[in-house]
Formats: structure tokens, sequence, C-alpha cells
């Protein structure tokens, strides 16, 4: 069964894919000792979404309504808003949980994290 929404096709079975593909690398945090291949989930999660990604960009060039700006907008403005929750949890617990010198350090990783950056 697949879903007209927009000018994408919703496909049903992409996202039991992801499913199976995050359930195989939470499995193998859980449990590495018995699920020692969980990490393959990672790549398989990011071909899913490099397919996906293609084909909006496919289609937006074939339309030729593709802008690079647009595009990183849209990635941004999907990713950030998680992005920052998890730092802000983690600042939240670390102070509590971290010794002052390594509470220091975070602050520079949390900060090439905002940027997508190395620390």
């Amino acid at each position: 069964m697949i879903c007209r929404c927009g000018s994408r096709s919703y496909s049903p079975d992409v996202d039991g894919l992801r499913t199976i593909a995050v359930f195989a690398v939470v499995l193998f945090h859980a449990f590495p000792e018995y699920i020692p291949g969980g990490f393959i989930g990672v790549d398989v999660f990011f071909v899913i979404s490099g397919y996906l990604i293609s084909g909006i960009i496919f289609d937006e060039v074939g339309n030729g309504t593709f802008t690079l700006s647009r595009f990183y907008a849209r990635r941004i403005k999907r990713i950030f808003p998680a992005l920052m929750l998890v730092i802000s949890i983690v600042i939240a617990a670390s102070w509590f949980i971290l010794l002052p010198d390594t509470f220091a350090r975070l602050g520079k990783q949390v900060a090439s994290s905002a940027v997508f950056g190395v620390s």
C-alpha cells in the first residue's frame, strides 16, 4: 500500500525497514554479546535515508526546483530540534553526574556537536 503525501509517495515498508534497523542497533547496545552484528542496522538506516533523500533531490532536479540552500534548510529544520533536545538533556544530566573538570570539557564537545564539528 502506497499513500500519496505531497509530491512523494509514502511507503510503509520503508518505515518497517527503518524500524528493524533501529531495533537491531538498540538490541546490539543492550545485549552486545548476543547480537554481535546489530551495528549493521546503522548502515541499513543510512542506506534507506540516502535512498529517500536521493529521491527527493532527483524529483526536484527533474522539476527544476532544486536549490542547495533549501535542501540544507530542510535538513536543519528536521535535525536541529532533536539535536538541541539531546544536547540539553546531556548538559542537565552532566551537571549532576560529571566532575567539574570533565564538565568543563563537555562544553567544548557540546559546542562542536551544535555545529556538527569535531572537538
